[in-house]
């Protein structure tokens, strides 16, 4: 296409579209005699504003940069800002020229329209445009949305030509499309939930610019519609069996609740308590595939809302006990080979802990312990043993009399199995033996008749249950013996850590890398928190010599793997349900025989590292592994 431009006017009018052509380095003048000969050309009184602003940038640059000019003698700019050539110039158009032009038109024609609707065409053109070149597709981007509405009729075929935009090639491209998503629902509030679906999806994508656009469209439509929004947010969360479910798509919706809603949930759940129980329901329907790490962050979550926050009523609070149970699977027969089962098991029993102290009931949880996982704890993993003790322990405060008496009978047969006979020469897990200990004492403080036939105790409380006519003599000579074997072996234990501490001391005088201190400091620890095993274990047994005990029911003793309230004196309980310090050191096979034989130093790391060595919590770690393991659960909690 060939524009000429003659001298025998010294006055020129600009094209209607030249601002587009400036921001191209592209310039096109046309005299007024062409004017009624060009179709391009409407308007023909353009008003002189859009004269002066296209003189100010040919003031600035060469008009004709970019162009191919055939003939051009000479141009000046006249003080009233018109351009005046002496000869005739030829300028070549770029070839997407037209279809630039045309949607120009379109959207003056739409623009001007006082009853858009009968513009049809015009809207049609626009449309079309979305196929055109990378320009009309940047063009069409914007302007589909902003008229979206007065062309219902065409609403579908504008939808998905400005979707196919949002996933074109060019970059640009799909940014302006995704820019213009929400301008589709703010006078079509029906679309949310297919806007916010598609943009859900596009979470996937790789470059910067183009996630920001989506985020910013997708908070944009949050706080047009909350309720909508999240409702298709969590779509993409929801149970994943069907095939056509992307996990990278559910991975990042995943990421942008947890990183952008989340935070904002003051500003974006209003009403509150209606937006709040909203997407708590939304929630419990996404929880039935989730790995630990996901279950905790929704838990976390749900906790900080303020229907379940610290005045709530105690039906709310054994809701959340309740959505922690069924993620625990406590209605499943028990299979002591589905690992991932006990991992989850375990798991939400330590997420349930703080619930229990604002007085949910722990019944549903103890009853399968005592029922399921008890009977068969030998075959549990190894590091899993240790998990459920310290749960237990941590739960035993808040069980109530009635589950006690059912409980207590277990917990004394596997306290009988770690507190050995003198004379059995086997190793000691004294962190096994303080949380049974602990275990112990709170069950039996809570049902203490319960304790003579199983220990031979001569407890009266006047019950049937006190069984004061039948000789137990040989159970209490039996569970003494055991206490008294598990105190000479915590003293000769506590000797040796004692020892091994005054080793440290002297090893960190001697330290002179940070690598150093800091595997000395690992280890001064460690022994710290074996003596303080080994201190509660004697104040846990000493009282259970007498045929008529004092059990400790309360928050006397602090669990070793638990801070201090007052780190000055130890031996105030913590809060219980305190969040626990995680060490590299926490956990299994701490041993020393009888009289605490073999050499200091080596063996008192040994007994350290064996007693505190990697606790692990459950609901930690991400990992999946796509399964079948209880109501389509699959992803593993570890």
């Amino acid at each position: 296409m060939v524009a000429t431009i003659s001298t025998t006017s010294s006055q020129l009018l600009v094209l209607p579209c030249i601002q587009r052509y400036l921001d191209q380095s592209l310039t096109i003048f046309f005299v007024p005699e062409l004017l009624e000969s060009n179709r391009h050309i409407k308007n023909i009184g353009r008003e002189r504003s859009v004269h002066q602003t296209v003189m100010s940038r040919v003031k600035k640059s060469p008009p004709f940069d970019g162009i191919t000019v055939a003939a051009v003698n000479c141009f000046r700019v006249r003080k009233e800002g018109l351009l005046c050539l002496s000869q005739v110039a030829m300028v070549d158009v770029p070839e997407d020229t037209n279809d630039i032009d045309k949607l120009y038109e379109y959207g003056e024609r739409l623009n001007e329209a006082k009853d858009k609707s009968q513009n049809v065409e015009d809207y049609e053109g626009i449309i079309r445009a979305a196929k055109g070149s990378i320009k009309a597709k940047q063009l069409a981007a914007q302007l589909i949305p902003r008229f979206f509405k007065f062309f219902p009729s065409l609403s579908s075929q504008a939808v998905e030509a400005h979707f196919d935009l949002c996933e074109e090639e060019e970059l640009g491209i799909r940014v302006q499309a995704i820019r213009g998503l929400p301008l589709f629902c703010k006078d079509t509030p029906e679309y949310v939930s297919k806007i916010v679906d598609i943009l859900g999806q596009l979470l996937t994508a790789d470059e910067n610019v183009e996630r920001d656009a989506v985020h910013k469209a997708l908070l944009s439509l949050l706080r047009q519609d909350v309720k909508a929004s999240l409702t298709a947010l969590f779509k993409h969360i929801e149970s994943t069996d069907e095939p056509s479910t992307d996990e990278s798509i559910r991975e990042k919706v995943l990421n942008f609740i947890r990183d952008k809603v989340f935070p904002l949930k003051s500003e974006l759940l209003k009403p509150q308590e209606q937006m709040e129980r909203h997407i708590t329901e939304l929630v419990k329907k996404s929880l039935q595939d989730v790995t630990g790490a996901e279950f905790k962050m929704f838990m976390d979550f749900l906790k900080s809302l303020s229907v379940f926050g610290d005045s709530a009523p105690p039906e709310r609070v054994q809701e959340l006990i309740e959505i922690i149970e069924g993620q625990a699977d406590l209605d499943a027969q028990f299979n002591v080979s589905d690992v991932d089962h006990i991992d989850r098991l375990i798991s939400c029993l330590y997420m349930a802990l703080p619930f229990f102290m604002r007085g949910a009931s722990n019944s549903k949880f103890l009853n399968y312990v005592n029922k399921h996982i008890i009977p068969v704890f030998d075959k549990l993993p190894e590091g899993r043993k240790l998990d459920l003790l310290k749960n237990l322990a941590e739960s035993s405060p808040y069980t109530s009399p009635q589950d006690s008496r059912q409980l207590l009978p277990s917990v004394v047969q596997l306290l009988k199995k770690y507190m050995s006979r003198r004379k059995a020469g086997e190793e000691t897990n004294f962190t096994y033996v303080e949380c049974l200990l602990y275990t112990f004492h709170h069950l039996a403080s809570k049902t203490p008749n319960a304790t003579n036939s199983l220990c031979g105790y001569k407890i009266v409380t006047g019950q049937p249950s006190d069984r004061l006519g039948e000789d137990f003599s040989e159970y209490y000579k039996d569970f003494t013996e055991r206490l008294s074997n598990v105190e000479d072996l915590a003293r000769a234990t506590m000797k040796k850590l004692t020892q091994g501490m005054a080793e440290h001391g002297k090893a960190m005088a001697a330290a002179k890398t940070d690598e150093a201190v800091a595997s000395i400091k690992l280890k001064k620890q460690n022994t710290t928190t074996g003596l303080r095993t080994c201190n509660n274990i004697l104040a846990m047994t000493q009282p259970l010599h007498s045929k008529l005990p004092s059990f400790i029911g309360d928050k006397k003793i602090n669990l070793s793997w638990k801070e201090a309230v007052k780190p000055s004196t130890p031996s105030t309980a913590a809060a219980a349900g305190a969040k626990r310090t995680a060490t590299p050191a926490n956990g299994s096979g701490n041993a020393a025989t009888k009289k605490g034989r073999g050499n200091g130093g080596v063996q008192n790391r040994q007994l350290v590292n064996r007693a505190f060595e990697g606790l692990s919590r459950g609901g930690r770690s991400g990992a999946r592994g796509r399964g079948s393991s209880g109501r389509g659960r699959g992803r593993g909690y570890r």
